[in-house]
């Protein structure tokens, strides 16, 4: 059995140590350092024009005087073209808001459903139409208020434009992206839509039905053929 050399014994354990606690530092030097979990993905130049959309609305409405005659031609003049701008808006719902607390209540009421009524039947969905109160402080000529909110896009300003041939840092330009987010905010039907997706519709449940009820007996599920759509071409007497 051999012993080891008293040199190594005595100069190598030392330098082992060292050189131990020389890794020991430099591994807690590569950790990294405390914080959240997950960071935030830095945003491209195009989604950084995104934060300068703000989306406004203010009500579009109409306000109509509450007599016992209901509504006059002037009212359902007004209520119709209230109802062609809801529509051009592709706005949510028109709301006919009646006032509570006064003398004429019921006629207020009457009124009211009657415009409900007269929105439903220029082609307002009934879904579409709601009625609701507002408290009118006793004031005898409160009027009822009809009307729907409308959403406006501010969208940037867009200019400035520098030398595109100019590559600098192999970066993007100053305006890259404005042109993109400004027009599409412009172009959308209802801003409304840019803050967040639509309720999805309520599925149809009698075509559901009949789809099971056929699936069950073995039957086709799909719906008859429409021979005007099979392609071809017309017997035209010439």
């Amino acid at each position: 059995m051999t012993r080891p050399h008293p040199s190594f014994s005595l100069l190598t354990a030392p330098k082992l140590a060292a050189a131990g606690l020389v890794l020991a530092l430099l591994a807690a030097c590569a950790a990294p350092a405390a914080g959240p979990e997950t960071a935030v993905a830095p945003r491209t130049e195009t989604q950084q024009w995104e934060d300068r959309v703000h989306i406004d609305s203010r009500p579009d409405e109409v306000q109509l005087a509450v007599h016992a005659e209901g509504l006059s031609v002037a009212q359902t003049q007004a209520l119709d073209g209230l109802l062609g701008r809801w529509m051009a808006a592709e706005a949510r719902e028109i709301v006919v808001n009646a006032p509570i607390g006064g003398a004429g209540g019921e006629i207020a009421g009457r009124m009211a459903m009657a415009a409900r009524q007269r929105l439903v039947a220029m082609g307002a969905p009934a879904a579409k139409v709601r009625v609701t109160g507002y408290d009118a402080g006793g004031a005898p000529d409160a009027p009822l208020r009809v009307g729907f909110l409308r959403f406006t896009a501010s969208v940037p300003k867009c200019g400035g434009w520098e030398n595109l041939a100019a590559t600098r840092d192999n970066t993007a330009y100053e305006n890259f992206g404005c042109a993109v987010t400004a027009n599409m905010a412009a172009q959308v039907a209802n801003p409304e839509d840019l803050l967040g997706p639509r309720v999805e519709t309520p599925i149809d449940s009698g075509r559901r039905a009949t789809v099971l009820d056929k699936y069950r007996k073995g039957e086709v599920t799909s719906s008859a053929k429409d021979e005007q759509s099979n392609g071809v071409v017309s017997k035209a007497v010439h």
